[in-house]
């Protein structure tokens, strides 16, 4: 077996999460992870399934297939997700609400990456504050930090940036989930 990353893109309608777990159940191809959202009247995703290695070259083709149902699927073979080690690693989750401004993100990934701190998963969204009406910025992350990482300095860190940029922030050590 061997692991493939999908990322998939086309415009959002019904059918479109079974088409394409059509093809990948059709090469006996193993679904095991991922991320799915309707954004801007697009879909689009990221999906981790594993599949016979014999079946790679037809499924890439059955997947390239779903284009003329204008679903595009990118494929990256990647053999890092069999062997995904998090020995070293410590797990944060951090959450993150202010009003919205450009550069958020790119503050937050700066002061992560300074610190060499991994961005497992982030998800934001903007939203309407409920009395203001004000555009609300929210993020949630998943971070894999270096095992020496301390805590109260990568907390003080990112409160630090979260004062300059006036958002809330919680940063709290993850509990690992049993796989």
């Amino acid at each position: 077996m061997t692991s493939l990353i999908l990322t998939v893109v086309g415009p959002d309608r019904p059918g479109l999460v079974k088409a394409l777990s059509d093809v990948v159940a059709r090469h006996d191809a193993n679904w095991l992870e991922g991320e799915m959202a309707q954004l801007a009247g697009q879909f689009a995703g990221i999906v981790h399934v594993q599949a016979p290695i014999e079946s790679v070259e037809a499924l890439s083709a059955d997947l390239d297939g779903l284009k003329a149902q204008k679903l595009y699927v990118h494929v990256t073979h990647s053999p890092e997700a069999d062997s995904a080690d998090l020995r070293g690693t410590r797990l944060y989750e951090l959450e993150l609400i202010g009003l919205d401004r450009p550069g958020i993100v790119r503050d937050l990934a700066k002061a992560l990456a300074t610190r060499s701190i991994n961005v497992a998963k982030l998800k934001t969204l903007t939203e309407s504050a409920p009395m203001s009406g004000e555009l609300m910025f929210k993020a949630t992350a998943s971070l894999h930090a270096p095992e020496d990482t301390s805590h109260d300095d990568l907390h003080d860190a990112l409160d630090q940036l979260a004062d300059d940029l006036d958002l809330d922030l919680s940063l709290n050590v993850a509990t690992p989930q049993a796989g």
